[in-house]
């Protein structure tokens, strides 16, 4: 699956036709009590919501925009001091040939002093991946040169068990939907926790995304969950690293387990 105009269009740095920028959420190993990631999250130049930057996004300039927010990413990371990983989001239908997608990543860390190895690439949700072996073969590339993969939105829409025994990434994030009242619901606790055991006998870490209460965080810590990433922690911060609520801080919080 190669698009020659694609690559030239990366190569040559066409124009976008647009601006945007980026924000910043936090992703927490709260029983390490440690940022784990800052995952990069599309906002147009006003701090606006991603919705007006994508839908400017089409077959024509997918790819281009898929390069320009991993740019962006590493360039505003290294401007605001990112000294964990740094989660770019990309669109699986927009990379043609992996190694050749990562050149441009790499160049643009190296020209900005950004450390290689912070980098980790999260699969977005916003489109299905039609080729799940074009997809295998671009993590497995990753992987080679040691990037870690995470699988965005496990447990709706695409992002299923099919597609998570092609790919086999590093990391899954549960969607929020699993998340939501998990205090309160018996069922996805059920569905959680077997995900959980799953995922461990695989070797791959979990991240409960989208958590906003205090009892979402103590329910899934209690199962074991270490990573999570929520409003109850901090929200997005727009073009800067927000200031981070640990449990500790949260009346009722335990500090982890």
């Amino acid at each position: 699956m190669t698009s020659p105009a694609s690559c030239a269009a990366c190569r040559d740095g066409a124009a976008l036709g647009f601006d945007f920028s980026l924000a910043f959420q936090p992703i927490l190993d709260t029983t390490a009590h440690r940022v784990f990631a800052y995952e990069a999250l599309v906002r147009g130049t006003d701090g606006s919501g991603a919705a007006g930057v994508l839908a400017q996004v089409d077959a024509d300039n997918r790819y281009r925009f898929d390069q320009a927010c991993r740019v962006k990413a590493v360039t505003l990371a290294a401007e605001l001091g990112v000294d964990c990983q740094l989660s770019i989001n990309f669109m699986p239908n927009a990379v043609y040939q992996a190694a050749t997608c990562l050149r441009a990543t790499l160049a643009a860390a190296r020209r900005v002093n950004f450390p290689a190895e912070r980098l980790m690439f999260e699969i977005v949700e916003s489109e299905q991946a039609h080729d799940h072996a074009h997809l295998a073969h671009i993590v497995a590339e990753y992987a080679r040169q040691g990037f870690l993969t995470a699988l965005d939105d496990f447990g709706a829409g695409y992002s299923g068990l099919a597609l998570l025994a092609d790919i086999r990434p590093d990391i899954i994030k549960l969607d929020m939907a699993l998340i939501r009242g998990i205090d309160r619901d018996r069922v996805r606790q059920i569905l959680v926790q077997h995900t959980l055991h799953m995922c461990e006998e695989l070797g791959i870490r979990v991240i409960a995304e989208g958590v906003e209460t205090l009892e979402e965080w103590q329910t899934l810590d209690a199962m074991g969950v270490r990573l999570f990433q929520g409003y109850l922690f901090a929200r997005p911060g727009f073009e800067h690293l927000p200031e981070v609520r640990w449990p500790q801080a949260i009346p009722g919080g335990n500090g982890g387990s």
